[in-house]
């Protein structure tokens, strides 16, 4: 088994593959080539090209992932802004922004098909705070995971598809109209 040293090391060598070539073009004998291992170290954790990216992507992913430190306001407050400023940090991520300029239909699966790893993340990190949330009377009633699942939608198309609606919709109101949005969505309807 390889050691977590060489693990982190064949990442990193993946991540500056990646970014030089792009995913399609990267190779297991290149990332190994690049990290100072053998090809059968690689092959050992990671037998094809594929499930290497996918570890890759979720390591990235999960770096980017904020704690929960901010002490002001109220849940919902604290979580739109963890949102919003996760949004942003990934959709200028290097690395996702190769991998949408040069092999974008590699995200299929993760958009259409199946929740990665780092998805079913995301997913428990927002029902979390949305439980958070409605302890503290800020969040909206309703299922947590369902709260969830449809921001996890909503964030990813933020991520996603941001480029489609570059021109009309820069990065800068982009995150203002999600902010708008997730306050909106997440809110508590008033008593009447």
């Amino acid at each position: 088994m390889t050691s977590s040293r060489n693990e982190d090391g064949i990442l990193d060598a993946a991540r500056e593959c990646v970014l030089a070539v792009g995913m399609r073009r990267t190779t297991l004998t290149e990332v190994a080539r690049r990290a100072g291992v053998s090809r059968p170290t690689v092959y050992r954790h990671w037998p094809d090209m594929r499930s290497l990216a996918a570890d890759l992507l979720t390591r990235e992913l999960r770096s980017l992932l904020p704690g929960d430190d901010a002490t002001e306001g109220n849940a919902r407050v604290r979580g739109v802004d963890r949102i919003v400023s996760t949004v942003a940090a990934v959709r200028e991520h290097p690395l996702l922004r190769k991998i949408l300029e040069t092999d974008p239909e590699l995200l299929v699966t993760y958009t259409f098909d199946r929740l990665g790893t780092s998805q079913r993340e995301i997913l428990e990190v927002f029902a979390a705070a949305i439980r958070d949330g409605q302890r503290d009377g800020s969040i909206t009633g309703g299922d947590p995971e369902e709260l969830a699942a449809m921001l996890l939608l909503v964030t990813q198309s933020a991520v996603l598809s941001a480029r489609v609606v570059a021109e009309r919709l820069p990065a800068e109101r982009l995150d203002e109209q999600l902010r708008a949005m997730l306050e909106n969505y997440l809110r508590p309807e008033p008593p009447e």
